[in-house]
């Protein structure tokens, strides 16, 4: 494992090489620092869409143990009931609706023994460093897994992680899971979940899939484009910044570079410490795989709210626009929602 980071003062990422093992991992399985108070209470339903409402309600009866609501229909007509809690709930909407929310409180919310919490990618990482069987033994036994961004663009990945689930179920451990999927891409959100309880066979009718629909939150209050910095402006911010905390500073093109020599489950602890991210001279990428890594990069850095500061072209237009009509146009959407969060914070 590298060095204890730095207290104060300017560091580069591409001279960080972390490291991680695999107990410290499994320790890391806990909802990221910015919901670490998540509960249903808090989370403020969009009247414009009742489906979160609806959401809402039927997790807190999830995470209770609990069955659904009743409905009430009216006087002469029987109660509808809904269907009652299955062992798993999977979470099908758009980017920004909340879904990393609603997760963590169920996290929070379940009284449970063993609970874990942790992205698709971080469970798939621990896989590989473990081995399959020592996985199953480590999570077998857990009243709960949590699994934000599922992903189905690795079949390998996929079917190991969903045979691991399957394993789970049987067990008597209770699965949550959130898929993300752009607004404008009608149809794509029930394809996804179609997608999961297909890959997941004979596992299914374990899952019910809840729909939350809505806009994004994070582009409410802020105008959608993400924050340039003269050079001037970028060096004053990244400079104050490290002044009295830690902050990054390097090429865009470098980090680009260096991610793809740091496994990815290895991008939160290649920011650990930082309080603010320095990247000069942003350009549009049209490498998929280096857009893919920065996705990742993207939602660590988001998971620990720190700052980006950067010069050169709209970090909302990083992706090419042949990425964004592809095949993985929902991920680059929601980095590119999270980007110009970022820049903005």
């Amino acid at each position: 494992m590298t060095s204890s980071p730095a207290t104060t003062g300017l560091v580069h990422l591409v001279d960080r090489d972390p490291a991680v093992s695999g107990a410290e991992m499994v320790d890391a399985l806990v909802p990221p620092p910015q919901f670490d108070g998540a509960t249903f209470d808090s989370y403020r339903a969009d009247p414009a869409y009742p489906s979160q409402q609806e959401a809402k309600e039927l997790l807190q009866a999830f995470a209770g143990g609990a069955s659904a609501p009743v409905k009430k229909v009216g006087f002469f007509r029987r109660a509808e009931k809904t269907p009652p809690v299955k062992p798993g709930v999977y979470l099908d909407g758009g980017f920004g609706v909340g879904k990393t929310h609603l997760l963590a409180s169920i996290y929070h919310a379940m009284p449970a023994r063993r609970k874990y919490f942790g992205s698709f990618i971080e469970y798939t990482a621990l896989v590989g460093i473990l081995g399959y069987a020592k996985a199953v033994e480590l999570f077998r036994g857990s009243d709960l897994l949590c699994i934000d961004e599922f992903e189905l663009d690795d079949p390998g990945d996929t079917m190991v992680m969903t045979r691991l689930l399957g394993e789970l179920v049987a067990s008597g451990t209770k699965l949550a899971a959130t898929s993300n999927t752009p607004p404008n891409a009608l149809g794509e959100g029930r394809f996804a979940a179609q997608d999961f309880l297909r890959e997941i066979q004979s596992m299914s009718d374990s899952f019910r899939t809840i729909r939350i629909d809505g806009t994004d939150f994070r582009q409410r209050a802020i105008d959608g484009e993400a924050r340039v910095l003269s050079d001037a402006d970028y060096r004053d911010a990244v400079d104050g910044a490290a002044a009295g905390g830690v902050a990054s500073d390097d090429a865009f093109s470098g980090v680009i570079g260096h991610l793809a020599r740091v496994h990815p489950s290895r991008f939160i602890r290649l920011i650990d410490g930082l309080d603010v991210i320095g990247l000069r001279d942003v350009e549009v990428l049209h490498d998929q795989s280096a857009a893919l890594r920065l996705v990742a990069f993207v939602d660590r850095a988001y998971d620990a709210q720190i700052p980006i500061r950067a010069t050169g072209v709209p970090l909302n237009t990083v992706f090419a626009e042949e990425m964004l009509g592809g095949g993985y146009r929902k991920k680059y959407l929601r980095a590119v929602s999270r980007l110009v969060a970022l820049t903005h914070s």
